[in-house]
């Protein structure tokens, strides 16, 4: 890894339906082997779906079920010694947006259903409903954070 140069912040446009950039953030990160237009097809049939499904705005259902998958502390490795511990993190904005659009991409892409759009919709109903696979990853993470808060003292 480089140590030189922090790597510029690229400026993201917003979408062209939503007109949000958090949505054409999810749209790139969803993006396999550069295949935009499929990527942003599957997240404005899911979005729909999940508008016709929830009764509500789905830019208000996606924004909430992102918050409600954003960690806001993880565990890293830390070497004081000869011992390894986990040390509890705070988690910057950037980061946690990315974990979180990262952990319903997976979740969806795990779950079983005929496409990725009905898969995607409906575990962004589940995060929106704090329940699903990525709500459950984020509550690990919180879990193995409270666990190993003793160690959160050393060396940090």
């Amino acid at each position: 890894m480089a140590r030189r140069t922090v790597a510029p912040v690229r400026e993201i446009l917003p979408d062209a339906v939503y007109n949000s950039i958090v949505v054409e953030k999810f749209i790139r990160r969803m993006m396999l082997a550069g295949k935009k237009s499929i990527s942003t097809s599957i997240i404005y049939q899911a979005l729909a779906t999940v508008g016709e499904k929830s009764g509500e705005a789905p830019l208000d259902v996606f924004l909430k079920a992102l918050e409600n998958v954003k960690p806001v502390v993880e565990v890293k490795s830390r070497r004081v010694g000869g011992a390894t511990y986990q040390v509890p993190v705070e988690i910057k904005d950037n980061r946690r947006e990315a974990l979180a659009m990262r952990w319903i991409i997976t979740a969806a892409r795990a779950r079983n259903g005929k496409s990725m759009s009905e898969k995607l919709s409906s575990e962004l109903l589940d995060a929106y409903a704090n329940t699903g696979s990525a709500f459950k990853k984020k509550e690990d993470t919180h879990r193995m954070a409270e666990a190993n808060k003793a160690f959160s003292s050393h060396n940090r």
